[in-house]
């Protein structure tokens, strides 16, 4: 029997010898974020006029590799599952695939079938002495791909940490292997103003000591944490630890300790910041890294007591309906986790659910609060999911409320520009 340092040699390869496991009209799965693997991404990138329809589906892009070319978008194309800054033109030009989905529910695609999963790239850590490497920086939906790859190819960074949790890979599972020694990619904290932080403080404000966090990526979800650094024994379950989350762990706002599920450990599903925060992560006892069908999962969220979930729109009419991944028909990001944690929030003990936008758009001049979403909007969460809506202008509690009653909130909480307009739509609708 080869050891495991055997079978690494053994597998060892180029990024452009890898690149022939790929065979056209393959879907190529790629991890979250940071989790993608930029070496051979970059080959793939310089070798996609060699093959024909190979999509490339992830999560999160966060460079702008060659296939995302209009011109050659019929040899290597981008499959987004949630959309932004380097895939976004893509999409709203119509030269990319969109599979819309729940993040929860990702791993379930590909374990059906119904998302084929033909090849995986992923970057690892160095294998441990045991012949494991640990996809520490995205777990998601990549663990349940790799069970159904025909190839799987790993990228071995130094930089990236091993981390606990359903986050292993044995050597003899993978078919290639590729080293590499670029510095991760750091994403820094989204810029807090004024609104932000009045937005921030209404949220923290109902926040108690012993609660289970869930944070979205944005300037908002920031704000609050930076207004948690005084809490006492706040937990983490979230889909994202960013440096938002390691703020509060450094001032000792979070123990884990009064956590019903999972108490003592964070949980997440991929990690998104700096350098410090990827350091963070190895070795860590104190952090589970986990594939997006447990951390997501409502029921499994929610059996933390006192889960509080934080997430951003773009958009929201007066039922309390959510459009927070397009702008109008024109794709933005994507569904991601927004529902399953504001479904986890709703069904835990003590929990709470919290939609965050600005009162407005583009300087005062269009206010996010509408009577109905904007044509072609992509509907995120529902009217019946929907309970706590917070503007810079205060918070209105939905989730049980009648049309009327809801519509009465949120005109209440939108720029007082905006209020009058708001009455005379909601009273031509028959809503007031």
């Amino acid at each position: 029997m080869q050891t495991p340092h055997q079978l690494y040699q053994q597998k060892l390869t180029t990024p452009l010898d890898a690149l022939r496991l790929v065979r056209d009209g393959d879907m190529i799965v790629v991890p979250t974020g940071v989790g993608e693997p930029p070496t051979l991404l970059t080959a793939l990138s310089s070798q996609r006029q060699q093959f024909h329809d190979v999509k490339v589906a992830q999560i999160l892009a966060m460079r702008k590799f060659g296939y995302f070319d209009q011109d050659t978008a019929h040899h290597v194309r981008h499959a987004s599952l949630f959309f932004g800054g380097a895939s976004r033109a893509s999409g709203q030009g119509g030269w990319c695939d969109f599979i819309p989905n729940y993040f929860s529910e990702l791993p379930g695609l590909f374990e059906q079938g119904l998302t084929p999963a033909d090849v995986v790239f992923a970057m690892a850590s160095p294998m441990n002495e045991h012949g494991f490497f640990s996809l520490s920086l995205a777990v998601d939906y990549t663990m349940a791909a790799i069970a159904k790859a025909r190839a799987i190819v790993l990228e071995v960074n130094p930089n990236v940490p091993f981390a606990h949790g359903q986050c292993h890979v044995h050597v003899s599972q993978v078919t290639a292997l590729v080293e590499s020694d670029e510095a991760i990619l750091e994403v820094g904290l989204p810029k807090i103003g004024a609104v932000q932080e009045a937005i921030g403080k209404y949220v923290a404000d109902m926040i108690d000591d012993g609660a289970t966090l869930q944070i979205g990526y944005g300037g908002i979800p920031d704000a609050v944490v930076m207004q948690l650094t005084s809490k006492h024994d706040l937990g983490i379950h979230t889909e994202m630890i960013g440096d938002g989350i390691l703020t509060l762990i450094e001032a000792g706002a979070v123990t884990n300790r009064k956590k019903t599920f999972m108490a003592g450990k964070m949980v997440a599903t991929f990690a998104l910041g700096s350098q410090k925060l990827y350091k963070f992560l190895h070795h860590n006892p104190m952090i589970e890294m986990h594939p997006s069908n447990f951390t997501n999962d409502p029921y499994l969220a929610a059996q933390n007591d006192n889960l509080m979930t934080i997430n951003a729109t773009l958009q929201i009419d007066l039922l309390g309906q959510c459009g927070s991944e397009s702008i109008a028909h024109l794709p933005y990001s994507g569904t991601g986790g927004q529902v399953d944690f504001v479904r986890a929030g709703n069904r835990s003990r003590g929990g709470k659910s919290f939609i965050v936008l600005p009162s407005t758009a583009k300087d005062n001049t269009i206010s996010r609060i509408v009577s109905t979403l904007s044509p072609g909007t992509h509907a995120t969460t529902s009217k019946n999911d929907i309970n706590y809506v917070v503007t810079e202008y205060g918070v209105a509690q939905l989730r049980g409320k009648s049309a009327k009653q809801r519509a009465q909130a949120l005109i209440a909480i939108a720029h007082p520009d905006f209020r009058a307009s708001l009455r005379e739509e909601a009273n031509r609708m028959c809503v007031l």
